[in-house]
């Protein structure tokens, strides 16, 4: 363990879990589990003002997704002023007054009365995705901005980076033909988000720092050290054909999460575009049991109760805020026949998985095909599960909230629609 002390101020730990050093905030708590909350993006892009965030704020609480956790509210793109830009004497970025009649630090104010934090968005390049003013070069300044509005989540992109901050390659093989010796950790990609980790820490309040790199300069084996979670993929969609390759990149990346640093995979879908329920409920649940942030991105004051059922079910957000077990489940077997080296197939990710929760053992299991069929858990390819003649389980079913019937002794078979997933707590019991 590590004490680095900034300007002489104040100090962040850096802690080994599993091999990665990772950065824990200043006040012991902030980054230690995935964030959870509301992010303006999925649902409004760059259509926002402030009665978004105070709508979502506003349900939040009265839906109860607060009491299961969800209290971040985040402004994505477009926040600041397309013309003005930047203050000529403090160099402050100047908010969208129109769309913040009271700035960014007063819709904070009203977010915090509700009894909720506030978040925003920045760009490690000279501009956002959106063309917005980007923090590159002014990260003190925008550090101290954001800090000074009450500012307590950054959300950084990845966008207009400029040809003298840019790496020769962005990814590792088999993607490029990066030397296999590569010190991503010092990259420029990298120290583009060293800059703003920086700045953060020389500020008295503690902001939840969340990398949006699309996993670039193979982010995962630095992330941890740099910000609370990081993103390894491009932008998520309303579409199978957008989950499918998120869940099966990040399959093969598990190793790097744990307490206090996240694989990000991006903000939730759920209640946005033509998800069937089935892929509803893997969407969800998969980032729930990979221990992704879990940011809503749909207009809390439509949401379905289907959608919003899915978004409240305890037994996922319990895996996932699980304060005493911090690596998330982990791909046990591929299925359906897939025999691949490399484990990234966009159309079908693994399939069998468990982790373990303060509750016990936990087993998931997804259909990837485009047809409702039958899959078997096997207890005895379930690692670190004990099988024998008189050992039993109960299941309990994780999205139903009740047990199966019966007792199971060498597996489950289980009937799934198209693009559906199953969870089980696996509850050992002896009979004769």
């Amino acid at each position: 363990m590590a004490n680095i002390n900034f300007c002489g101020l104040l100090a962040f730990t850096l802690v080994a879990l599993s091999g990665v050093s990772a950065l824990v905030a200043k006040d012991g708590h902030t980054g230690r589990l995935p964030a959870m909350g509301f992010n303006s993006w999925n649902a409004f892009q760059c259509d926002i003002n402030e009665a978004v965030f105070l709508t979502a704020a506003e349900n939040i609480k009265k839906l109860g997704l607060f009491d299961l956790g969800y209290n971040y509210v985040n402004i994505d793109d477009c926040w600041a002023d397309l013309t003005l830009w930047r203050d000529n004497k403090t160099q402050r970025i100047i908010p969208d007054y129109k769309k913040f009649p009271d700035g960014i630090s007063g819709t904070a104010k009203k977010v915090h009365e509700i009894g909720l934090k506030m978040g925003i968005y920045s760009d490690a390049g000279e501009k956002t995705c959106a063309g917005y003013p980007g923090s590159l070069y002014y990260e003190d300044v925008d550090a101290a901005t954001f800090s000074d509005w009450g500012i307590d989540y950054l959300k950084y992109d990845n966008c207009y980076v400029p040809e003298n901050w840019t790496d020769p390659y962005h990814w590792e093989q088999p993607f490029s033909d990066a030397p296999l010796d590569t010190d991503w950790g010092a990259t420029l990609t990298a120290e583009r988000y060293y800059r703003m980790r920086d700045a953060l820490l020389k500020q008295k309040r503690v902001i939840n720092y969340g990398l949006c790199d699309w996993g670039q300069a193979l982010v995962e084996t630095w992330g941890n050290a740099t910000g609370m979670s990081w993103r390894l993929t491009g932008d998520i969609g309303p579409a199978w054909e957008k989950l499918a390759p998120i869940i099966s990149f990040t399959q093969s990346k598990q190793e790097y999460s744990n307490f206090w640093g996240h694989n990000d995979m991006d903000m939730l879908e759920i209640g946005n575009g033509d998800l069937t329920q089935a892929e509803q409920r893997t969407h969800f649940g998969m980032w729930a049991v990979m221990k992704s942030p879990l940011f809503i991105g749909t207009p809390l004051d439509k949401i379905s109760p289907f959608s919003l059922s899915i978004l409240k079910n305890k037994d996922f957000i319990n895996f996932n805020q699980d304060p005493h077990v911090g690596p998330p489940a982990k791909l046990y077997k591929l299925g359906n026949g897939q025999d691949r080296g490399w484990k990234w197939n966009e159309t079908m990710p693994g399939e069998y998985w468990s982790g373990n929760s303060s509750k016990g053992m936990h087993v998931f299991v997804i259909n990837g095909l485009n047809k409702t069929t039958t899959k078997r858990i096997e207890f005895s390819e379930v690692p670190g599960l004990k099988v024998g003649t008189l050992r039993f389980y109960r299941l309990w079913d994780m999205w139903k909230g009740k047990y199966l019937p019966g007792v199971y002794n060498r597996g489950v078979d289980v009937t799934l629609e198209a693009h559906d997933m199953a969870g089980y707590l696996l509850e050992p019991i002896w009979k004769a």
